[in-house]
């Protein structure tokens, strides 16, 4: 039988809430103990306990790192008659480091090879006032739906870091509907802070990590193809 690390176990909270004066974000990881992604299997296979509940606990760091932190975006909207190629880039406005103290995991379970990983983490006071910017009034919300790259066995066996592409996906579907829904021109090029609103959902589809989520936007800079 698969047994866990030794972890503290807390009782059963919901996603966001606050307890007394003290702010608390929570979500839930997946991580297959027999990983395939897309054509290739994992460089690890299978995971042991220790290294799926690390693989999970710095999943779980990097999502509370887009939702509190977010990122800075620039998007190239593309055009194809005008032979202008479409591309999104994203820098990250802070991180959580690895066992950083305010990640306290709530409840592990392993069913059908595959690590379920709830962990709460508990904002400090510069990060609840981080978190205020995303509900001022010019952000917004979107939801949209990205895809994690096929390419060389190598570069694509972090099963992390597909995934975060496919989140990464995710963020720029969500910046153009935001965009088909505003603006009457496509634009040349937009400029924002992008942050993730919830944990995303995660499946395979045709050989593919799929990722949906939902994100608060604020878009910054608009530059229309008339500024060139």
């Amino acid at each position: 039988m698969l047994r866990l690390p030794r972890i503290p176990l807390m009782l059963m909270l919901p996603s966001v809430l606050s307890l007394g004066a003290q702010e608390v974000l929570r979500g839930e990881v997946r991580v297959d103990l027999e990983p395939v992604y897309g054509e290739y299997v994992d460089v690890v296979y299978p995971l042991d306990a220790q290294s799926a509940y690390r693989r999970a606990l710095e999943e779980s760091a990097l999502l509370y790192a887009a939702m509190i932190y977010g990122w800075s975006f620039e998007y190239a909207v593309g055009e194809q008659a005008r032979g202008i190629a479409e591309a999104f880039e994203l820098a990250p406005l802070g991180s959580i480091p690895f066992g950083d103290p305010g990640l306290f995991v709530t409840d592990a379970q392993v069913r059908d090879m595959r690590l379920y990983l709830w962990t709460d983490y508990r904002l400090t006071e510069a990060q609840k006032r981080r978190m205020g910017l995303w509900k001022s009034g010019k952000v917004q919300t979107s939801q949209a739906t990205g895809h994690g790259p096929l390419g060389d066995p190598v570069e694509t066996a972090d099963g992390i870091a597909i995934k975060k592409a496919a989140l990464e996906d995710a963020a720029r579907s969500a910046v153009r509907a935001m965009l088909r829904g505003s603006e009457r021109n496509r634009p040349k090029e937009v400029r924002g802070y992008i942050g993730l609103a919830a944990f995303p959902s995660y499946w395979m589809d045709a050989g593919k990590w799929a990722a949906s989520a939902r994100f608060s936007v604020e878009i910054k800079e608009i530059v229309p193809f008339g500024a060139y």
